[in-house]
């Protein structure tokens, strides 16, 4: 695929993107979910190797591929690693897959309801190592957990900051500013955050483009304002701690946004199955998240 074509994929493709790209501290839970306790790693290298070899697993396995996982975000030393010998990126691009690469580095402490995403002195340094290794776009995360005005308009804010630094290499940005599902706002947190979103989108220079990855609205249909915005590519929806069924169920509700799962995809797999088990296993969840994305139902 050439960049014309991968954007194509990520803008008409009937699929789902996956997130494979859990970093620091979120890296010992998802080898415990994987069925590796922390004993079996002695440092940080001997650590991510193995949720390397989880990934490439993952990339390597029949089901997955871009008939239905149209997108993949990877972290930043899954996108500098191999897969079967080749740049992870490439790897992925010969299966039909667009890759991107998650670029925050972590959260700050929570103020006026919201984590901004702290200082990325290197960003571009990480953006043109990106281009170059073939990787169509990143993804960048804030979190919200109160519905706080100021909060969110300075979260979006700064999202839409980095969105302009990202368009600059070249690279369609994914924003992510996450409501949190357990947040006893939540339904007006949405309300808030859509609108700013909004008034940012208006604001962006005539031809250029973004991506959105949301939470699932409390509200079904919510966001559809921003799916059919002219300056969004594409609006994905992340699991947020749901469990797969609930949150395919709650995002078969939502028109024209598709799945980006992490957890929600990943949480049958064990590093323990043989490979016809886990390629089984991989294939019920891609089945059931690519229904969820393009089959949807009434609210």
């Amino acid at each position: 695929m050439n960049e014309q074509q991968m954007r194509e994929k990520i803008a008409g493709g009937q699929g789902f993107i996956t997130a494979l790209d859990q970093s620091g501290g979120s890296t010992p839970k998802a080898l415990a979910g994987y069925g590796v306790e922390e004993g079996a790693w002695s440092n940080d290298e001997e650590m991510f190797g193995l949720i390397h070899q989880m990934r490439s697993r993952i990339i390597t396995s029949p089901s997955f591929s871009g008939d239905k996982v149209i997108g993949a975000i990877l972290f930043e030393r899954t996108m500098d690693g191999e897969v079967e010998g080749k740049p992870t990126p490439q790897a992925l691009i010969e299966r039909g897959v667009v890759p991107f690469i998650k670029i925050d580095k972590g959260l700050e402490d929570e103020r006026d309801g919201v984590q901004l995403m702290r200082p990325m002195p290197e960003l571009d340094a990480l953006l043109t190592r990106a281009k170059g290794l073939g990787v169509f776009g990143t993804k960048e995360r804030s979190v919200i957990n109160l519905a706080n005005e100021a909060g969110i308009a300075a979260v979006v804010g700064q999202q839409f900051e980095v969105a302009t630094q990202v368009l600059r290499h070249g690279l369609v940005p994914i924003i992510e500013p996450e409501v949190n599902i357990k947040s006893p706002e939540r339904a007006a947190a949405d309300r808030i955050l859509r609108d700013e979103i909004l008034r940012h989108l208006d604001r962006l220079p005539e031809g250029s483009e973004v991506m959105l990855k949301l939470s699932i609205p409390a509200e079904p249909g919510l966001f559809q304002q921003l799916v059919d915005h002219p300056r969004v590519l594409r609006v994905v929806a992340l699991s947020g701690g749901f469990g797969r069924s609930e949150a395919c169920a709650e995002l078969a509700k939502n028109p024209g946004m598709i799945a980006s799962f992490s957890r929600a995809l990943l949480s049958d797999l064990r590093q323990q199955m043989d490979d016809s088990e886990f390629d089984r296993s991989l294939g019920q969840a891609i089945d059931e998240i690519h229904c969820a994305s393009t089959e949807k139902v009434a609210a």
